[in-house]
């Protein structure tokens, strides 16, 4: 995938270095990820399945949402997803019954948004984002069998992430060639509450990104490094944010603009998406896009719940130049 456009690329920025202060408790928390306690919430369990004439089995979405949870957390294919459901389930001694894989692969094409299970009420400061995930076709499939050159096909996952506790608070998946500012009100559309602040890099400078933000509040403070090219904007009246930017920058340096606004948070959502990739993995396994947009959602509240279960507790060590 081509790197996107990074305002900063040339400079010689430290790379931070961080140690685990709360190692008992983390890996207490690495270790509850792999119960399936964790998974299976008896909410779910409550409202599982209901039954239509003759007997059958209709499962709601609490039970289709779960199956693919554990399926996300674990790595598996539909059919050992519906086999592990089906002996967790003999094991609990209950009646109800998992779905069939046929059943999950359909009915994730029109499962319901998947909301966070916790976000702050107070105002947020949004970490704002991009990265891709490849999909793995019958194109790949030629250029892995035959050597055959193919277009690689990929998604764009567009992630807003809650700098305070690092929850993925909302995201939207879209195709290769969407551009990274055209996401940003779809992404604080789907918020409710308050925002203070928002914090990008520089792929999302211009105007365009500050309007939208500002039409859900005109008091968000917007983090954004201007682009090298950037000018003033020349409009009359008090100096707007990204044009004090500009004179910051001019005067103290691009190091100093950093430190001042604290732009080094938005290092927690570079994390966030190689947290994603690691855990849930860099491609995307459903084929049509209603379904693989289900399955970024899924990857979402999977990478939630592993956070709630043990979040780790970081300090900086030292800045290694490069």
């Amino acid at each position: 995938m081509p790197h996107k456009h990074n305002a900063d690329r040339g400079h010689h920025i430290p790379k931070m270095s961080f140690r685990v202060q709360n190692w008992p408790a983390y890996e207490a928390g690495l270790r509850r990820r792999g119960s399936l306690t964790l998974w299976i919430e008896d909410g779910a369990v409550e409202h599982w399945q209901t039954f239509g004439p003759g007997g059958q089995a209709r499962y709601m979405d609490a039970a289709i949402q779960t199956t693919l949870m554990i399926r996300a957390a674990f790595k598996l294919p539909l059919r050992q997803a519906e086999g592990l459901m089906a002996s967790v389930l003999t094991l609990m001694d209950l009646t109800i019954s998992a779905p069939d894989h046929t059943t999950i692969s359909r009915r994730a094409v029109t499962l319901p948004v998947i909301q966070p299970a916790s976000v702050p009420h107070g105002p947020l400061h949004l970490l704002i984002d991009s990265t891709g995930l490849q999909v793995y076709g019958a194109g790949q499939w030629l250029e892995t069998k035959h050597g055959a050159k193919s277009r690689r096909k990929w998604r764009k996952l567009h992630l807003a992430v809650d700098a305070n506790n690092g929850m993925i608070v909302v995201q939207t998946l879209t195709d290769q060639d969407a551009d990274d500012p055209s996401q940003v009100a779809l992404l604080l559309d789907q918020i409710d509450g308050r925002i203070a602040r928002v914090t990008a890099d520089g792929a999302y400078d211009g105007d365009p990104t500050y309007q939208t933000i500002a039409s859900h509040g005109d008091d968000i403070e917007v983090v954004i490094p201007p682009r090298s090219t950037a000018v003033p904007s020349g409009e009359p009246g008090p100096p707007t944010q990204r044009d004090r930017y500009l004179k910051m920058i001019t005067e103290r340096g691009r190091r100093a603009w950093q430190v001042a606004t604290n732009y080094g948070q938005r290092s927690l959502i570079e994390t966030t998406m190689g947290r994603y990739k690691a855990l849930i993995g860099p491609r995307l396994r459903a084929r049509g896009f209603a379904a693989q947009q289900t399955e970024a959602a899924i990857g979402m509240a999977v990478l939630n719940r592993m956070l709630v279960a043990g979040r780790p507790k970081s300090i900086r060590r030292q800045a290694v130049i490069v």
